[in-house]
């Protein structure tokens, strides 16, 4: 199937395959990629690579078909996932890595490295523009408004997880924890269900229940956006100097990225009450 190579959505896919490679080789060439940021800016290029030229393998050779899952459902969640995890890595590895004097050929590959890497998203953000459900096509949820965005909820979650730090004995972060984790497991599971073909035996209506959930993870999350900052930084002032690995700047960062899964659920509970009503 050389359509698989030829139509604009394999030209994206090449495009992410060549660019991704070129990043991680020259992030390597340089040996600069230490410490847990280095490693999930490497990871992260390498998984996309490799998944990505399994996709289009298999697209190529027809063979997808054979497997226990949903593929359209599968390709739609995962150019949504690499697209989030390119782009991290592309703002996260520069910030860290790369100087404000910057005149050696190290930097340069540095730099090179870089612009892959912003490519690179690009290349799987017109992926998703392409593969992205029309209105009226149901075929596969995860390439709907409401899909993507679970994609979205659940990485929001994980990347919240990564920066959690110093919660436990105040009742108030300890709620927000909770919160994040029940919301990250319920959304994992209905990614997970949707790409495996399960979603038939639940004994519901499947569009109703997302609606109830959605409005119920939008509470939850409503009221960790107004007690994390205010337990986390009562009666503290940022101290100076605040590196990377600073509480204060960990508990902001949590802070905004709680405020954009909020967002992400209402707008969530918006498109999948205009589906189901």
């Amino acid at each position: 199937n050389l359509r698989a190579l030829t139509s604009w959505v394999g030209i994206a896919r090449l495009s992410a395959v060549v660019l991704s490679c070129l990043a991680f080789s020259l992030v390597a060439s340089t040996g600069l990629f230490w410490g847990p940021y280095g490693t999930w800016c490497m990871f992260t290029w390498c998984f996309c690579f490799t998944v990505t030229l399994l996709v289009l393998l298999l697209e190529l050779l027809e063979l997808y078909p054979l497997l226990p899952l949903s593929w359209d459902d599968f390709t739609a969640a995962f150019s949504m996932l690499a697209a989030l995890m390119v782009f991290t890595s592309s703002v996260v590895y520069p910030a860290t890595f790369i100087s404000s004097l910057c005149s050696s050929s190290l930097c340069a590959r540095q730099a090179v490295a870089t612009t892959a890497s912003c490519l690179c998203f690009l290349a799987y953000a017109v992926e998703v523009s392409l593969t992205r459900a029309k209105p009226g096509d149901i075929s596969s949820f995860l390439s709907t408004v409401p899909g993507l965005l679970k994609v979205f909820e659940a990485y929001v979650a994980c990347l919240i997880f990564s920066l959690l730090d110093a919660y436990s004995g105040k009742p108030g972060l300890m709620w927000c924890v909770a919160v994040y984790s029940i919301c990250f497991i319920f959304t994992l599971l209905i990614i997970i269900f949707t790409v495996g073909r399960c979603l038939t035996y639940i004994p519901c209506p499947l569009e109703k229940m997302l609606v109830g959930y959605n409005f119920l993870a939008l509470l939850m999350y409503l009221t960790a956006t107004i007690l994390w900052p205010l337990y986390s930084f009562q009666g503290q002032s940022r101290p100076d100097p605040c590196g990377p690995s600073c509480s204060w700047n960990k508990h902001l960062g949590v802070t905004f990225l709680t405020i954009f899964n909020l967002i992400a659920y209402l707008v969530d509970l918006v498109y999948s009450t205009r589906m189901v009503f």
